[in-house]
């Protein structure tokens, strides 16, 4: 790492650019001046004695009472923990304020529109938060045990041990055993049964689905998945019919199998 790099790293976790620039210098120098600091970083003399001070209180480097004075940096173990107790600080801070200042919107529901969402993680928050709410039906075309995260698996369990008709239709039959001796139907079909479709399809009662794809592994992105999602809209009940349709064209020739039992 340059240490132009290291400079951007340390402003990343809250210092000014000043601050940063006389810690990696002082990570070079040991020890050193006011004087010795500016030749070594694009701070200007007059301004280390500053961004000293305020490293300084921030724990990450000590004052020597020489003359002239001079600085020295605390350990790299000691500057990560006083940095990473900070961002923590910083993190509680900002979410507090957020919650303070939330409305009430986040309880309104979205019936009537049509979501994106960027990322894994998001899309299976939103996946168990659907899943959660399904009073008819949860059928899911399309997953693999590598997308099927724990929180989805038990969500899935809850709501198929509610009495709610859940049907999970994969191409990997580990799947299987993920949900256990829950009430979950899971049908195995082979790689090419779905044409190609290398997405994952929720669809929750009768008109609230979600169809998921991941992004192409030759082009960089910031995300690994992308998704869309909709709650009773006149889209989500014509998917919804497709869902259903390509079921029943297909699904009869891969009947379900047991859940082998868990001491198999």
């Amino acid at each position: 790492m340059s240490v132009h790099e290291a400079v951007e790293a340390l402003c990343e976790l809250g210092l000014s650019t000043y601050e940063a620039e006389v810690f990696v210098a002082l990570q070079r120098l040991g020890t050193g001046t006011a004087q010795e600091v500016s030749e070594q970083s694009d701070v200007p003399r007059s301004q280390v004695y500053g961004a000293a001070d305020d490293l300084a209180a921030r724990g990450l480097i000590e004052v020597v009472e020489s003359s002239p004075k001079s600085f020295r940096p605390v350990s790299l173990a000691a500057a990560r923990e006083q940095l990473a107790a900070r961002v923590e600080r910083e993190q509680e801070r900002a979410f507090e304020n957020l919650a303070a200042v939330q409305g009430d919107h986040e309880e309104r529901d979205h019936d009537g529109e049509v979501s994106t969402l960027r990322g894994r993680e998001p899309i299976r928050d939103r996946a168990v938060a659907l899943v959660d709410d399904a009073d008819e039906q949860v059928v899911l075309v399309g997953v693999d045990d590598d997308l099927l995260s724990d929180a989805v698996v038990d969500s899935l369990c809850g709501r198929a041990d509610a009495g709610v008709p859940v049907t999970v239709v994969t191409p990997d039959e580990t799947v299987r055993e993920r949900v256990g001796q829950s009430d979950v139907r899971v049908v195995v079909v082979p790689e090419d049964h779905h044409g190609g479709f290398t997405g994952v399809t929720l669809l929750v009662d009768e008109a609230t689905v979600m169809l998921s794809v991941p992004t192409e592994p030759d082009r960089e992105a910031p995300f690994d998945e992308v998704a869309l999602w909709t709650a009773e809209t006149s889209i989500g009940r014509i998917l919804a019919r497709f869902v259903h349709a390509g079921m029943e064209s297909g699904l009869d020739d891969y009947p379900e199998r047991p859940t082998p039992p868990a001491d198999e």
